[in-house]
């Protein structure tokens, strides 16, 4: 009887009288009817024709706008997009939506974006400037370059960080030899405006900054015609030696932090031998962005005014120092590393309201210029390729000899551990199609958490050619064994579970993470090509109930269960890399 009920479908009429219903109950119920309900377009197509005749009733809703700008009332330039002026505002990443690809350009849009953005707090807009500067693309009435001018003038980091990424964007090549046809003449012209309004202390604060991180990342140039090995860590050691920690500078990847000092003994050539990044550790002070920003132009007040003595007394700060390393990196377009962080530290808020213990860090990457970019390290880790070096036997032997036997309570805390992280980027992993995940960019911290680094394969693209070998989540037999050996251990049961709670939880903010995607397919990363937002948005199984999609996901983890192709992904390293399985 149960199961004939639930086979029968409700007619379109009884959902769009029902729909109706709804609306005369309470507005606001109907206008999360269609998230509730899935499969059904007529309510959808319903929802939207009462809020277009009624817009005021539910302005005060941010999701309710949805319903009423939209592709065909943009095109038509619908009267009632007038309400969009008054509408309660959204969230930044739906503002800039307006300037993407998904929707056609409309004054009324545009003014409610640059209105919406322009009442959150500046450094609000930090986490978005990737996004924010692509927008430019589709600017064609200046509303997003009046709103850029505006906001660097409130923030100076703000200033700091767009110049940085527009620099980045004004070429298509890494060489800076090809100009980007669409963004360059803007881009260039921007950067001077605002670094032309920099005046007495935002300017020297500016000049300050950006010498200092020039002198940082020149290092690597230096260093570059130095043979891999000691003449080249000699020669990265003594480049090292010379800069002089300026007062009041800061690291791109980490705005809220004043660098106090400098590691000179760990300069660290990378393995790259063309390109030769390198990594250094700073003592960074941890004050927030806006302390920052006065303690900083207080510098350069005191600076203008030719005070000699020492200038800011940086201990009185609130914060603790600590030890802060980075790798910088030559050649290397890290753009893409970025979007991906971004959508991790998005994850990792989501996982957070929703109450879920789950562990992901989304360390910071900041593109500098064409090909250049600071990277922060993840503390207190290593790499399982490294672990393999130093070790050399597996995950589980190396869980055992760290923390203890199984039954130990160091052990559990350490499994505990794995496992929450495993899940969380299992699920990210399969979201966004993150491939090559070799032994070289998984790292253990000394917690037991595993943390993803390195995300050059991602979407549509793959090593190989594109390839897309690899499965959608790497359980290599190591990882199962932390996790109790068989896929019904009670810690495997557990992971699996965690990951359909963890899917369960981004798929109402499918549509954030697409437009944050969506703002960058016109950068030309390799990972876009072509099919990535109707791929990405798939996979979040947008028509499928909760439980459809909890049967999904589960699948998804039984294909991927010691799946083969992991395997010999690892073998296919091992002798091409010599990267230990």
């Amino acid at each position: 009887m149960v199961a004939s009920w639930k086979s029968k479908t409700v007619p379109d009429k009884s959902l769009r009288e029902n729909t109706r219903l709804a609306w005369e109950i309470s507005p606001a119920l109907c206008v999360f009817l269609p998230v509730r309900l899935k499969n059904a377009d007529c309510i959808v197509k319903e929802v939207c024709r009462m809020v277009r005749a009624s817009p005021m009733v539910v302005s005060h809703i941010p999701e309710a706008l949805q319903y009423l700008v939209t592709t065909e009332t943009l095109l038509s330039d619908a009267p009632e997009l007038v309400y969009m002026l008054t509408w309660a505002r959204v969230t930044p990443v739906q503002a800039l939506s307006y300037f993407s690809r998904q929707y056609p350009p409309h004054p009324i849009s545009a003014q409610y974006a640059v209105r919406v953005l322009a009442s959150y707090p500046a450094d609000a807009v930090l986490f978005y400037i990737p996004q924010l500067v692509q927008t430019l693309r589709h600017d064609t009435m200046g509303y997003v370059l009046e709103f850029i001018k505006s906001i660097s003038l409130r923030s100076q980091v703000v200033a700091h960080q767009l110049i940085w990424n527009m620099k980045t964007n004004m070429y298509i090549d890494e060489e800076m030899q090809h100009k980007d046809p669409a963004l360059y003449d803007t881009l260039d012209t921007l950067t001077n405006a605002i670094v032309d309004c920099l005046s007495g202390p935002a300017k020297k604060f500016y000049e300050r900054e950006f010498d200092f991180f020039s002198k940082i990342t020149d290092i690597s140039g230096k260093i570059r015609p130095f043979p891999k090995g000691p003449e080249r860590k000699h020669a990265c050691l003594e480049a090292l030696s010379k800069i002089e920690v300026q007062a009041g500078c800061y690291l791109p990847s980490n705005p809220e932090a004043m660098v106090i000092d400098i590691d000179y003994n760990s300069g660290t050539p990378m393995q790259s031998a063309a390109k030769a990044p390198y990594l250094a550790r700073f003592r960074v002070r941890k004050c927030g962005i806006n302390e920052l920003e006065q303690t900083a132009m207080a510098i350069s007040n005191q600076q203008t005014s030719g005070n000699t003595e020492k200038i800011v007394d940086t201990s009185s700060m609130m914060g603790l120092d600590t030890w802060q390393a980075a790798i910088f990196k030559v050649g290397d377009d890290v753009r893409q590393d970025m979007l991906a962080l971004q959508v991790i530290s998005i994850f990792k808020n989501v996982f957070q309201q929703v109450g879920l213990d789950l562990f992901l860090f989304p360390y910071r990457v900041v593109a500098t210029a064409p090909g250049c970019g600071v990277i922060e390290c993840v503390p207190n880790a290593k790499s399982r390729d490294q672990l393999g070096r130093q070790t050399d036997y597996g995950m589980y032997e190396y869980f055992i000899k760290t923390y203890g036997d199984e039954n130990t309570k160091e052990f559990q805390n350490a499994r505990r551990n794995f496992v929450r992280s495993m899940a969380a980027y299992s699920v990210i992993g399969f979201l966004l199609q993150i491939k090559d995940r070799h032994n070289g960019n998984i790292m253990l911290d000394t917690d037991g958490h595993i943390i993803h680094i390195d995300f050059g394969f991602m979407f549509e693209s793959s090593p190989g050619g594109n390839l897309g070998f690899e499965p959608d989540i790497k359980l290599t037999d190591e990882m199962v064994m932390v996790m109790g050996g068989k896929i019904d251990a009670p810690p495997f049961r557990w992971f699996t579970e965690l990951c359909v709670q963890a899917y369960l939880a981004v798929r109402p903010y499918k549509e954030a993470i697409i437009s944050l995607v969506s703002l960058m397919l016109d950068t030309g990363l390799p990972c876009f090509r072509g099919q990535t937002i109707k791929l990405l948005r798939a996979r979040f199984a947008p028509q499928s109930t909760d439980r459809e999609a909890a049967v999904y996901m589960m699948s998804v983890i039984h294909k991927s269960f010691l799946n083969f192709r992991t395997i010999a992904y690892d073998y296919l390293q091992l002798y091409q890399n010599q990267i230990p399985c």
